[in-house]
Order: C-alpha cells, then sequence, then structure tokens
C-alpha cells in the first residue's frame, strides 16, 4: 500500500484529494491548521473510508525544521512516502503598493519555498526506491495572471518552475513530478478573499464570483475538489508514469484564452 503527504489537506482541495487516495487505497498524512476537535474527527472518518490508514501532523509550512519533521514522522507512522502533494497555500489580495511585506513573506513561504523543503527531504527516499510521485497544486495563476495577488501569481509560476526542474533530476529515478493548475474552485480560501477582491474593485461579492472568479471560465462553473481528486489519483499511477515536468490545467477554459 502507497502513502501520501498531502499538506494544507484539513480543508479544501487538499481534503478533496485526501479523500480520493483513502478511497483509491493509499494511505494519508493529513496537514493543515484549524481546530484539533474538527481535524481529528476529519481523520477519523477518512480512516473509516477503507483500509488505508490515516494520520496527521501539523507542521508550520513556514518552518523548514517542522516539515522534515513532517516528513520523518510519515515514513515512521505510514510507511516510506511514495506521493507528495505539495497544496498549501495562502491569499491575500491587494495593489502592490499597498501589499504588506510580511503577507508577500508569509504567501512565498508557504505557497513556493515549503514545497521545496518538503521535496528535498522526500526526494531521496524515493530514489532509492524508483518510485514517486510528486504533485504540486498550483493554480491557473501559475500560467496567467491577475491583479492585486502579486506574490499568490508569483508563487504560483515559482511552483510550475520547481516542478520542471525537478521533474528533469528525477526522471530517471522512477519519479514524476507534476503541476495541477485549477481555476477557481469554492474553497474556504477563495471565500475567504470575495470580500477583499469586492473592496479592492469597488464592486458587490455576487458580482465578484460572476464577474472576477468566473469571468474567464469558459464553462462559467466552478471546478470541484472531486474532479481534482480524480486527476491526482490519475497522477500516482502506472498510466501517468511517462507524464512528467507538465503543468495540466483544470479551469473551465480560462488559459485557452
Amino acid at each position: 500500500m502507497k502513502t501520501a503527504i498531502i499538506t494544507g489537506s484539513t480543508s479544501g482541495i487538499g481534503l478533496g484529494i485526501a479523500e480520493a487516495f483513502v478511497e483509491a487505497g493509499i494511505n494519508v498524512m493529513l496537514n493543515g491548521f484549524g481546530d484539533a476537535d474538527a481535524i481529528e474527527a476529519t481523520r477519523a472518518r477518512l480512516d473509516g473510508l477503507g483500509d488505508a490508514r490515516v494520520g496527521y501532523h501539523g507542521a508550520d509550512m513556514t518552518k523548514a525544521d517542522e516539515i522534515a519533521d513532517l516528513i520523518a514522522q510519515t515514513e515512521a507512522d505510514l510507511g516510506p512516502c511514495d506521493i507528495l502533494v505539495n497544496n498549501a497555500g495562502i491569499q491575500h489580495v491587494a495593489p502592490v503598493e499597498e501589499f504588506p511585506a510580511a503577507k508577500w513573506d508569509a504567501i512565498i513561504a508557504i505557497n513556493m519555498t515549503s514545497a521545496f523543503h518538503t521535496i528535498r527531504h522526500a526526494l531521496p527516499g524515493m530514489k532509492a526506491r524508483k518510485f514517486g510521485r510528486i504533485i504540486n497544486i498550483a493554480s491557473a495563476h501559475g500560467l496567467v495572471a491577475s491583479p492585486y495577488k502579486s506574490a499568490y501569481v508569483t508563487a504560483k509560476h515559482g511552483i510550475i518552475g520547481l516542478t520542471k526542474t525537478i521533474a528533469l533530476e528525477a526522471a530517471e529515478h522512477g519519479v514524476t513530478v507534476n503541476a495541477v493548475c485549477p481555476g477557481y474552485v469554492l474553497t474556504p480560501l477563495v471565500e475567504s478573499q470575495i470580500p477583499d477582491t469586492a473592496k479592492a474593485r469597488g464592486i458587490s461579492e455576487e458580482a465578484v464570483k460572476r464577474d472576477v472568479l468566473l469571468a474567464a471560465q469558459a464553462t462559467k462553473e466552478f471546478v470541484t475538489v472531486d474532479q481534482l481528486g480524480a486527476l491526482c489519483v490519475f497522477l500516482t499511477s502506472d498510466a501517468a508514469a511517462q507524464m512528467t515536468g507538465t503543468a495540466l490545467p483544470v479551469d473551465g477554459g480560462w488559459t485557452a484564452h
């Protein structure tokens, strides 16, 4: 049975991927912040879905030593890390001249630098075992830009560059590295940025959904966490063994414009 680490998986996209993995028979180490009782309830629910085991580690993705412990504890509790999903992310919306420097630093640390740290700790074991799947959850904002999101767009573009680089380094070792680039998914992260976007643009929150979030998505529908979970399960399979270094848009046609 394979084992996966999914950062930022106590809610939203990460939790959806965790559910898909457990249903596919993959052990999962959850990670993220939140109410301790709620996290334990989520862990226990997932643990009861099948034969796969589910753990939790509260590593802070801004702290390299805690990230190292996340990898070590997963391997001690659940087995070698076969699959790594770098999903942890935060957001802040503001014009660049008003963008708080501390928010920039946090977004770069959590959305981009944390993936460097998880990969550098997990990759040696994957190479030694001649198998590994690294999936970086980027964004359509890793391929195109939007105003007022300088740090997020920068981090997501960086994640795609990291994906390509590590894919080349790991290509002859049975390890694939791919980026998934979702359009808008109505997760707690997205919902939390709607008021700030409304304020920045001087429009209503409903107009943000209709005229900003879904404006470029040709389908005029939000991407779902189930769709992203299914894609990630596929990327862990033998059928995807020759897919590496890619940035896969799941964006309702956004980046087709």
